[in-house]
């Protein structure tokens, strides 16, 4: 029996109608797409595509605003193509939904593919040299300004994730308030806040978020 590989539905936007064709007719022969019309007929319902492709020359203020209309409209995935990104307008686009970036001269069709089925699977894609340079910002952001704070990335300050470790290593309410020096109220105030702040519905799972953020 062979099996049938579902196809990505795409849509595609550009600012111009040759970026519009050149990406277009990029996708429209793959197998592993299905390009959708952006402009449906009168008496056509409008179908929601797995991703969307956003090609832009720079991500300026009105690339945001599609990016933020497509996150605020759809349950798609968006990839964006651009000619000049960097570590700040990476930051501005993924706040924008944004799951996965390609600079225009590395948009073969075969690499487009390949981003639009991770991004339509969940994950995400950045160019190599793009995210190391934002990995060295993210590290530089809680050595300098968080770290001080006592606060992480992650959300949790650092007697969060003190009060956590000690519960994960199974000691009660009453043993954590003594370790820490803190009173019983306040590690149960901690932990409530946690919880209600992350949407987590208990102490285990509190202990489970910590543990898939690599903190305890």
């Amino acid at each position: 029996m062979t099996s049938t590989v579902q196809r990505v539905s795409v849509a595609v936007h550009a600012g111009d109608p040759v970026s519009l064709a050149g990406i277009t007719g990029q996708l429209y022969n793959r197998p592993e797409v299905t390009v959708l019309n952006t402009h449906p007929g009168v008496d056509d319902a409008p179908e929601v595509p797995d991703a969307v492709v956003v090609v832009t020359d720079a991500v300026d203020e009105k690339t945001l605003t599609l990016l933020r209309r497509i996150q605020r409209t759809s349950t798609s995935r968006t990839v964006l193509v651009t000619t000049d990104i960097d570590e700040q307008k990476l930051v501005s686009a993924v706040e924008c939904g944004v799951a996965g970036v390609v600079r225009r001269s590395e948009a073969t069709p075969e690499h487009l593919v390949q981003v639009i089925g991770t991004v339509a699977r969940g994950e995400g894609h950045l160019p190599s040299d793009l995210l190391g340079r934002l990995l060295e910002e993210v590290g530089r952001l809680q050595g300098q300004v968080l770290g001080p704070r006592g606060l992480h990335f992650t959300g949790l300050a650092a007697r969060e994730v003190d009060v956590l470790r000690l519960v994960a290593e199974g000691y009660d309410t009453a043993d954590i308030a003594t370790k820490l020096a803190y009173s019983e109220r306040t590690i149960k105030n901690v932990l409530h806040s946690v919880m209600t702040r992350l949407q987590l519905r208990n102490r285990s799972h509190a202990v489970a978020y910590a543990m898939r953020q690599g903190l305890i």
